[in-house]
């Protein structure tokens, strides 16, 4: 597959984002799912709904910036 131009600012920024992905917000969600799952019934559990919709979007935008950072370079 053939290179995206990107700029070595907007490379950075990629690269910061998924940093701050991995980093921060992936742990985040997995501790708020945790504590959803230790408030009982998950069928009506809004919190755990909500936070297992964020761990799928974070993980979609990891593997999304994986795959562009490899372009990248």
């Amino acid at each position: 597959m053939a290179a995206i131009p990107i700029t070595a600012r907007g490379a950075g920024m990629l690269k910061a984002e998924l940093n701050r992905l991995k980093a921060v917000e992936r742990p985040t969600v997995i501790q708020a799912i945790k504590d959803a799952r230790e408030k009982g019934d998950l069928t009506e559990n809004a919190e755990y709904e909500a936070a297992r919709e964020r761990q799928g979007f974070i993980e979609g935008r990891i593997k999304e910036l994986e795959a562009s950072c490899r372009l990248c370079r």
